[in-house]
């Protein structure tokens, strides 16, 4: 294994809150200090940004069922052309993953071809059908570092509490879709004036503020331990707030979409921009945003959801829910640093330094002893972005043809160029 020194490195830790200009050494697929690395293969970064590589909870890739989609090849070479050495993928596939024989074939493949680290999450019921658990305990020790339905909310409260209980005994981690599966059934748009001028079926920002008050009910009566996939309106945060105030073990994530896209973005019916759930307000994209840089939201995710042409092809209310985002997350997450809503460091703070630290990973850091987990790029190369060129085998895409800002250089995972 190749010793690595970058120098002239803009280093971005997320852990101690800077941005400074200096060295940083590998050695061993490990961050060590950049004394006494001789023979070392040095690394000129030209003044440009050094970061930890960024863990991205909640990726499709459509193996089992759908590899025509995705496959662990393509989503592992767009996780790595877009800065993300880890990716926390769902498990919302053909068949689900419910049982450690799939998950260990979900294992196995992506060992074989993805080159960024690949940590399957499994279903929290069977067949995420929301009806009886499933092996939660098998699924742990088969290698499961979290569990969820995806947006499958399981509706029966009493089945939710087992799970939960159950989870909260072996130290699992839950991962839930807030959102009241009644009141947003059928919905494709966020209730409001554009919506209704559309006449596109619409929910209220209500009914995830709904969702987060049930799940946050359970999670006090049963003391699990529980990150919430998608806060994204404003009505929600204060909740969330107060439920890490009483001492619950709670996160938050949020998508890039939603903290980059509105309401209004999806224009003339645009089904690049239909996704889960609807895009919001500009006054609750804002106050996201805010509650991002405060800390409130935890974690930033790519939620990449791929769909082939015939899934988006279709009128707006038809067309399949999803976005990709491997590769659009890093530039498009330029936009909150460009526009002054926080810092780089703040930014990778949810990026890679909170998503690891909920999973318990050692990842996300630029601390001596942690994995040579790296992405090298240049926030303010500015491009046009060109949905045909991205390494995914779907393009669905709501950033094409869009002006970016912010290019990945390079990614090393365990000290290993990926791309």
């Amino acid at each position: 294994m190749t010793d690595l020194l970058f120098t002239n490195a803009r280093l971005i830790d997320p852990e101690k809150g800077t941005e400074i200009v200096g060295t940083l050494g590998v050695k061993d697929g490990r961050i060590v200090a950049a004394q006494g690395l001789d023979g070392a293969q040095q690394i000129d970064c030209d003044g440009k940004c050094l970061a930890p590589g960024i863990v991205d909870i909640g990726v499709k890739v459509s193996e089992p069922g759908e590899r025509h989609k995705e496959s662990f090849r393509s989503a592992g070479r767009a996780a790595a052309a877009g800065g993300v050495t880890t990716m926390v993928t769902r498990p919302d596939t053909l068949p689900a993953i419910d049982t450690p024989e799939v998950l260990e074939f979900v294992r196995r493949r992506a060992n074989e071809a993805a080159p960024v680290h690949v940590l399957p999450m499994a279903a929290l019921t069977r067949g995420r059908e929301g009806k009886e658990m499933a092996e939660i305990g098998f699924l742990q020790d088969a290698g499961a570092v979290a569990f969820t339905d995806c947006d499958n909310v399981v509706t029966n409260t009493k089945v939710f509490s087992r799970c939960l209980t159950y989870a909260a005994s072996l130290g699992a981690l839950v991962v839930a879709h807030p959102q009241d599966p009644i009141l947003s059934a059928g919905a494709v748009a966020t209730s409001g004036k554009f919506a209704a001028l559309k006449g596109l079926p619409s929910v209220s920002p209500m009914a995830e503020r709904m969702g987060l008050d049930r799940d946050l009910a359970v999670v006090e009566m049963t003391a699990a331990r529980y990150h919430a996939d998608q806060i994204t309106t404003a009505r929600s945060l204060k909740r969330l707030e107060r439920a890490k105030e009483a001492g619950l073990d709670v996160t938050a994530g949020i998508s890039i979409h939603h903290l980059t896209l509105n309401e209004l973005d999806v224009g003339d019916y645009r089904t690049f921009f239909k996704v889960k759930p609807p895009l919001r307000s500009e006054d609750d994209r804002l106050a996201a945003v805010e509650a991002l840089a405060a800390g409130l939201i935890d974690v930033v995710s790519s939620m990449h959801t791929p769909q082939d042409e015939e899934s988006k092809r279709l009128p707006f209310e038809e067309a399949a829910s999803g976005a990709i985002a491997l590769e659009t997350l890093l530039p498009a997450a330029m936009r909150l640093v460009h526009n002054n809503h926080m810092s780089l460091p703040t930014l990778w703070r949810a990026l890679a330094l909170n998503p690891a630290k909920r999973l318990g990973l050692d990842c996300g850091r630029l601390a001596p002893g942690a994995p040579g987990d790296l992405v090298l790029f240049d926030p303010d190369a500015p491009f046009v972005l060109d949905r045909s060129k991205l390494h995914s085998k779907s393009k669905n895409t709501p950033f094409d043809e869009a002006r970016m800002e912010g290019r990945v250089l390079g990614t090393w995972v365990n000290g290993h160029k990926v791309a």
